[in-house]
């Protein structure tokens, strides 16, 4: 916890994998948890936690991907995501460690681009501008209800620094 603290403090991200446990992180431990009192996630504004989500409308959320009303913030696509591996080769890879990365990418695009933003205002950028998925399929599964989109994404922060000025 004092690690997420002193991150917090330096207005750094922190985004982690849910894990590829299929089960609820509400109910069942997953490290590392944010604080947990009395069985309730406190969240942190520099803390995203990152489900997998596939390209199929009918299976939205991976089958192996945790889950949770609270303890997971946003899904990205994390089935079939073509990757580098060793020996210099290339193969499709899944899990909640693809998605992880999506998100943290869309972050530091945010970043690159409007630089007056903390990472928090990115951080609420990215949850406020999901994709909701028409048959509402993630309302239960994580606490934006959508998969990250950083086309919208952007465009709230333009709207954020415009603000500001």
């Amino acid at each position: 916890a004092n690690a997420i603290y002193y991150a917090e403090s330096h207005d750094v991200l922190l985004v982690h994998a849910a894990g590829n446990d299929a089960k609820n992180i509400d109910i069942e431990p997953n490290y590392p948890e944010t604080e947990n009192w009395e069985g309730t996630v406190i969240g942190h504004d520099n803390y995203l936690t990152v489900g997998a989500s596939t390209k199929n409308k009918e299976e939205l959320v991976a089958s192996f991907s945790n889950y949770g009303a609270v303890g997971v913030d946003v899904f990205a696509p994390g089935l079939e995501i073509y990757n580098s591996v060793p020996n210099n080769s290339y193969q499709n890879l899944q899990g909640t460690s693809m998605a992880a990365p999506m998100v943290t990418g869309v972050a530091a695009l945010l970043k690159s681009y409007f630089p007056s933003l903390s990472m928090s205002e990115i951080r609420g950028a990215i949850l406020l501008t999901v994709q909701i998925p028409a048959s509402g399929a993630l309302t239960d599964l994580c606490n934006s209800r959508g998969v990250v989109n950083v086309y919208s994404a952007a465009k709230y922060c333009m709207k954020l620094e415009a603000g500001k000025k």
